[in-house]
C-alpha cells in the first residue's frame, strides 16, 4: 500500500453523501485534497468539517466547459501537481422510457460522461507531465448491469466505462493509472428523487464507499486495481 501522506488529491462531488465521507477519510490521512462541488453552502460545510482551507475548494458544474477551466485554474494555484482524480460526482434518473424525456436523458449524458470526459481533458496533462498519477471513476454497479428504468443513468455510466478502457489503452505505457468503482445500492440522498422502493436498512454505507475509494488511493505503483465491486450482500447484481 503506498501512503496518501501529502498526495495532492482532487476529490470531485464532495457534496455528495459518499464525497463527503470520503474527503474526510483523505485529510485525515495526511493528503492534500480540494474539493469541488456544486452546492456553494454544503461545500463549505464539508471543507470546515475536514479542516480544508476554502482556498482549496471551488463550486463547479462540472458538465460546463468553461466552469471546469476555472476548476483547473484555481486547483492549480494551489497545488504544483495532480497525484490522484477522484471522480464521486453524478446524476441519478431511474424513470421508465414512457416518462423519460430527451432532457432526463441529456442530463445523465452531460453530468455522468461529458463531464467526466472534461475533467480528464484538464488534469491528464498535468499528469502526463508528472509521467505518474491515478484517476478513479465510480460508475456504479448499473454500468456493468442494467435494470428496468436505467436507459438513461446505463447509458451514461456504460460511456464512462468505456471511454475510461479506451483511454487507459493510449496509457499502457506510462505509470498513469485508472481504477473504475462499480458500486451498488448506498445509503445517500442519491435515492431521495427517485421514485423507486428500496431497503436503505439494507445497503451498503455511505463509510463504507468512502472507505474503499480511501482503499483505491493506496495502490502501490507497482499495481493497479483495474476495477473494484461493492455492493449489498442481499442484493448482489454482479
Amino acid at each position: 500500500m503506498e501512503n496518501i501522506k501529502g498526495k495532492n488529491i482532487l476529490l470531485i462531488g464532495a457534496t455528495g453523501g459518499i464525497g463527503a465521507k470520503t474527503a474526510k477519510l483523505l485529510a485525515s490521512g495526511g493528503a492534500n485534497v480540494f474539493l469541488s462541488g456544486r452546492n456553494e453552502a454544503k461545500l463549505a460545510a464539508v471543507a470546515a468539517n475536514c479542516g480544508i482551507p476554502v482556498e482549496q475548494t471551488c463550486i463547479a458544474d462540472i458538465s460546463q466547459q468553461a466552469e471546469v477551466e476555472i476548476l483547473k485554474e484555481k486547483y492549480f494555484t494551489q497545488f504544483d501537481r495532480i497525484d490522484i482524480l477522484v471522480n464521486a460526482a453524478g446524476t441519478g434518473i431511474i424513470k421508465p422510457m414512457d416518462t423519460l424525456t430527451p432532457e432526463d436523458f441529456m442530463q445523465c449524458i452531460h453530468n455522468n460522461l461529458y463531464g467526466a470526459f472534461l475533467l480528464v481533458k484538464a488534469f491528464l496533462p498535468g499528469m502526463k507531465d508528472n509521467k505518474t498519477g491515478l484517476i478513479i471513476n465510480i460508475p456504479g454497479v448499473l454500468g456493468k448491469v442494467p435494470m428496468a428504468g436505467a436507459a438513461a443513468y446505463s447509458a451514461g455510466k456504460y460511456g464512462l466505462v468505456g471511454m475510461m478502457q479506451s483511454i487507459r489503452e493510449e496509457l499502457k505505457r506510462t505509470e498513469i493509472r485508472i481504477t473504475n468503482l462499480f458500486l451498488g445500492g448506498v445509503d445517500t440522498p442519491f435515492w431521495d428523487s427517485i421514485d423507486l422502493r428500496v431497503q436503505k436498512d439494507k445497503m451498503v454505507q455511505a463509510e463504507e464507499a468512502a472507505k474503499a475509494i480511501w482503499f483505491l488511493c493506496q495502490q502501490p505503483r507497482s499495481a493497479v486495481v483495474s476495477e473494484m465491486v461493492l455492493q449489498p450482500f442481499n442484493h448482489q447484481a454482479i
